[in-house]
């Protein structure tokens, strides 16, 4: 999984499920100043990415761009991905 295909997601997520327009959102966007996002809209974009992903995001990590959003995702990813690899070896 690539940075740019978790950026695609998470863009894919907040214009789908908030109805925000694709061109307003970049990696260093902000939720709050840029998007008027409160923190109910960024908890259903967190909800979907747990669910796509099946990743847990932990509700106390404060992230306020997409670019902190998306490289929080990919860690919870790699770190999955990390942890289902020495499952199988075992």
């Amino acid at each position: 999984m690539t940075k740019e295909e978790v950026f695609n997601k998470v863009k894919d997520i907040i214009v789908d499920q908030l109805d925000v327009d694709a061109d307003k959102i970049k990696e260093d966007t902000n939720f709050k100043e840029d998007l008027d996002l409160d923190s109910l809209d960024i908890f259903e974009v967190v909800d979907k990415l747990e669910d796509t992903y099946d990743i847990e995001i932990d509700t106390d990590t404060d992230v306020s761009t997409v670019s902190q959003l998306v490289d929080y995702v990919l860690k919870q990813i790699n770190a999955k991905n990390k942890k289902d690899d020495k499952d199988k070896n075992r």
